[in-house]
């Protein structure tokens, strides 16, 4: 399946592993020892992608509910990546991965992306890209360019990659419309001193990273 991490064989495990490797080098210019927080992240994540040259790095695992860890080297807090209860520049790293196209509308984004610039030394962000022309979580031709009441007949009709058919209108309206994808114009006015990168699958871009102050 084209999004299934599960699947080594998949594009998006594929994507997964080559993103990896650019955090790993990146990881490697910061001094240690050294805090990472990760917004929306889970321990199993970091599992998939191994713990070599994570060393001497403590994650910290931020959601909005609580999470348990059962390895050294991780902690879990409760928290709003939109309104971080952290002081400035108080990790080495904030890293987020397909998080901030959850949060909200066009608002929230800038919120979180402040946050993150606020709290963090360096950032690594990454995030779907508006104008591939397969929606990532829906799995569905241009499903992030149809009119919300077409998307929300769309989920109550079919399965739609990760979701299940939806019963009420309400709720497939609230999951239609909860999911904002950028574009590479509004990450580089949200993150405006970072170095953009290009993850492509096709000879289109499928996602964005944008990274800032790694080397400085």
């Amino acid at each position: 399946m084209l999004a299934d991490n599960r699947d080594p064989r998949s594009v998006a495990a594929r994507l997964r592993r080559r993103r990896s490797q650019l955090l790993r080098e990146l990881l490697a210019t910061v001094p240690r020892p050294a805090r990472l927080l990760d917004i929306g992240g889970t321990q199993t994540w970091w599992d998939t992608i191994g713990a070599e040259g994570l060393r001497d790095i403590t994650i910290v695992l931020l959601n909005p509910t609580a999470q348990q860890v059962t390895q050294p080297g991780f902690e879990a807090v409760v928290g709003d990546g939109r309104a971080l209860a952290m002081p400035d520049r108080s990790f080495d790293v904030v890293f987020s991965n397909s998080v901030i196209e959850h949060v909200g509308d066009l608002a929230d984004q800038q919120r979180m992306a402040a946050e993150i610039q606020r709290v963090g030394r360096r950032y690594y962000v990454q995030t779907p890209n508006r104008w591939f022309p397969i929606e990532p979580h829906f799995v569905f031709p241009g499903f992030q360019f149809l009119p919300l009441a077409v998307r929300t007949e769309l989920l109550m009709r079919f399965r739609l990659g990760w979701f299940p058919k939806i019963a009420t209108r309400e709720e497939a309206r609230r999951v239609a419309s909860s999911i904002r994808l950028l574009t590479e114009p509004e990450l580089r006015v949200l993150f405006p001193g970072g170095t953009l990168h290009r993850e492509s699958f096709a000879g289109l871009t499928k996602s964005l990273i944008v990274v800032g102050g790694f080397g400085g």
